[in-house]
């Protein structure tokens, strides 16, 4: 089994909220258990990278996608310099 970063665990979370969706569906969707949960959603809320409606249900924010994407660049960025490396 491999183990994820925080990084990678954030993405997770924030990737399963887009759209709004419960708590424990995110535990799922991001496969956490219920302290990593009450770990993260506190951190993401506080960093306005996930939102908590009205409704119960958490969802992404446009602060959240951006984070998204810059991460999704990056992970290119890496994987493209160690597939140079693998050639060289």
């Amino acid at each position: 089994m491999k183990y994820r970063n925080r990084t990678e665990i954030i993405s997770n979370i924030l990737n399963a909220a887009n759209g709004g969706i419960s708590k424990t569906k995110i535990m799922y969707k991001a496969f956490l258990s219920y302290a990593q949960i009450k770990e993260y959603l506190p951190i993401l809320l506080e960093n306005n990278l996930l939102a908590l409606g009205t409704d119960g249900k958490y969802r992404t924010t446009e602060k959240g996608i951006r984070f998204l994407k810059m991460n999704e660049e990056i992970q290119e960025l890496i994987e493209s310099k160690s597939l140079q490396d693998d050639f060289t």
